[in-house]
């Protein structure tokens, strides 16, 4: 992956809140243009279905073909093999707006 190539998925806390990944269903294909904040993928677990937001702008890069026969791996290793697509972001400084690792802890754990 490229400096400006980010992997998205869902992450640890989500499958605490919603359970364990069954099914994974992306809508954007590679090439698409996605805007910040825009519902591209979706988790169905064994509690609810999730929409997964595109936190920056980006051209879809690649899709985690695996998932389709293995979807258990975003339950096993959602900051490894568990991704779900990466996007080629348009505009770097979006990411100043996103909160660091220790922010979303404290936001999660305050929820």
């Amino acid at each position: 992956m490229g400096r400006r190539e980010r992997r998205h998925g869902a992450d640890r806390d989500h499958r605490l809140r919603a359970g364990l990944a069954r099914r994974h269903r992306v809508r954007a294909d590679v090439g698409l243009e996605i805007v910040a904040g825009a519902s591209c993928a979706e988790v169905e677990s064994t509690k609810s279905v999730s929409e997964i937001y595109s936190p920056v702008s980006g051209t879809v890069s690649a899709v985690n073909e695996a998932l389709a026969d293995e979807p258990e791996r975003i339950n096993r290793d959602p900051y490894g093999d568990g991704w779900i697509f990466t996007l080629t972001m348009i505009d770097a400084s979006e990411l100043d707006a996103l909160m660091d690792a220790a922010a979303y802890q404290h936001m999660v754990e305050e929820a």
